[in-house]
């Protein structure tokens, strides 16, 4: 528990800086110099989430799994070797096939960013192997700190890269290939940071001989490679495989409809504002289901039917709630957040729309959760691919009709299909957390109430201060909305007794937000 715990806050603090240094980014570059950068980074993200996520959850049970230290490096062995054909691939063709990746996207200026974000895919065998390795120990520090680490470099040579460009008047190509190198130095250094470790708890660098990997021979790995492995890093970067859709036909289909290129990529621009909006609504909700989200595994994975079937509506009681807050409070404070953080109100509707991904993603990953640990595979990585399918299809025409608005539609809608093709093939028996107790009545109330009253208060401030004027005063409207919001909800929450005493208590600081409501002497 302690070391899940501590790769929990590795996480969150990760997150967290990924989320953040975007604001700044997008301050120094502008719109123009945020495309670039968002345009490529689904490639970047998309090793990460590999290398993060995916592959060393998958090898952290392939290492549990084994009896002997002799079996544990032939598993090891044929793993690297995987990761290794994996990553090459990956490599290869994002790398020799730059100009045509570019191309599809709309602008040819892109190919030395591509190739520069390539090479972090030759980083992802040694990360996952040790990673993996490690966590399968129940060893997570190593793991946390070159994950901080790694992002506190990145983060670093991409405000560098900014600087640079006000400084030294870069373009904002070579400010996005700068930006780019950043992943690459971030992921070396977690390496090293993971070859310390390895020294320090073996004693000597076991593994250096997977240097030199050999072909995979294991036929029923290569199949749990690719499903199990694949279904984590599906679902964990289901957002960025989004973004990637959108790299290749959000463009295209504006300057189609009739847009200008140079105004084309601004919009891109813009409609990328709202990726850190999301990523920090669901660092949220991602720290706090994680709170609870233990003790709930350990009485799912017990073969009680029962106690399985009201464990999982306990989790989705409350990740439901918790991704409607998130999402219809993100929605009130968008134009304030917006001109605080990216220094004007473009694309507020676009924007409103998006960060309904916060909560459609939180509710998937519950019900993602809930069918893996009954081993249900195939059906979940086939959700997946469905919504993906509708994103694509969608985005173009969307888009074309309808502008940014319509590509952040298109995302909802990939989204919706998902969650709906999730819980149609989850049982009745937990799909009823819904009717119990007239829980999504009770929600439906805590939302209208928390919004009116947001509404109600920023109209107010707007009568009595004046319009928004400097970004400061946005930004101090956008905080008090934030705690207003959330002490509505949690007010509203405990008069309708939305949850029970028992659920309140699985919360963090659930016992004090009861007292405080004085509802702790209560049996609901």
């Amino acid at each position: 528990m302690k070391g899940a715990f501590v790769l929990t806050i590795a996480s969150f603090v990760a997150k967290l800086l990924s989320a953040i240094y975007r604001v700044p980014l997008q301050n120094i570059v502008g719109d123009e110099g945020f495309y670039v950068y968002q345009q490529v980074y689904p490639i970047y993200g998309i090793a990460m989430t590999f290398a993060l996520t995916g592959f060393p959850q998958f090898l952290s049970k392939l290492v549990a799994e084994q009896t002997t230290p002799k079996k544990k490096q032939l598993i090891l062995n044929e793993s690297y070797s995987l990761l290794c054909c994996c990553a090459f691939s990956l490599w290869a063709i994002t790398f020799f096939f730059a100009n045509g990746i570019a191309s599809l996207m709309g602008d040819m200026a892109l190919s030395p960013v591509i190739r520069v974000a390539s090479f972090t895919f030759l980083l992802l065998p040694v990360l996952s192997l040790y990673r993996g390795l490690f966590q399968g120990e129940l060893l997570m520090i190593p793991t946390a700190v070159s994950q901080v680490a790694e992002q506190l470099l990145r983060v670093g040579i991409i405000l560098l890269a900014a600087v640079s460009y006000s400084f030294f008047s870069l373009t904002v190509y070579q400010t996005g290939a700068f930006a780019m190198a950043g992943a690459f130095i971030g992921g070396l250094a977690a390496w090293l940071i993971l070859l310390y470790y390895d020294r320090k708890i073996h004693g000597v660098h076991l593994r250096t001989h997977l240097l030199f990997p050999g072909f995979p021979k294991e036929k029923p790995l290569l199949k749990r490679f690719f499903v199990e492995g694949g279904l984590v890093s599906v679902y964990s970067g289901l957002l960025i495989l989004f973004q990637l859709i959108d790299s290749f036909l959000l463009v295209n289909s504006l300057t189609q409809s009739g847009v200008a290129e140079q105004s084309a990529k601004i919009a891109k621009g813009v409609y990328d504002r709202g990726q850190p909006l999301v990523q920090l609504g669901l660092v949220v909700a991602t720290a706090l289901s994680a709170s609870f989200l233990p003790a709930l595994t350990k009485l799912i994975v017990q073969k009680n039917q029962k106690r399985f079937t009201r464990s999982a509506k306990l989790y989705l009681r409350l990740t439901t709630a918790l991704a409607g807050a998130a999402s219809c409070g993100l929605a009130v404070l968008i134009p304030y957040l917006n001109f605080a953080l990216f220094k004007d109100f473009s694309g507020n509707w676009t924007l409103t729309a998006f960060v309904f991904a916060v909560g459609l993603m939180t509710e998937i990953q519950a019900y993602q959760s809930i069918a893996q640990s009954q081993g249900a595979f195939f059906p979940i990585l086939k959700a997946a691919g469905i919504g993906l399918l509708v994103k694509l299809i969608a985005t173009g025409i969307f888009t074309f009709y309808l502008g940014t608005f319509g590509a952040s539609l298109s995302t909802l809608l990939g989204l919706v299909m998902v969650l709906w093709l999730l819980v149609k093939k989850e049982n009745k028996a937990i799909n009823d957390f819904k009717k119990e107790g007239q829980f999504v009545w009770k929600l439906l109330a805590c939302l209208f109430l928390m919004v009116i009253i947001l509404m109600v208060f920023f109209a107010g401030m707007t009568l009595i201060f004046g319009g928004l004027e400097s970004r400061t005063r946005a930004f101090i409207f956008s905080l008090i909305g934030v705690a207003l919001g959330a002490s509505v909800f949690i007010k509203t929450a405990i008069v309708f007794g939305l949850f029970t005493i028992r659920e309140w208590l699985l919360l963090p600081l659930g016992e004090k937000i009861l007292r405080i409501g004085g509802k702790t002497d209560e049996n609901r």
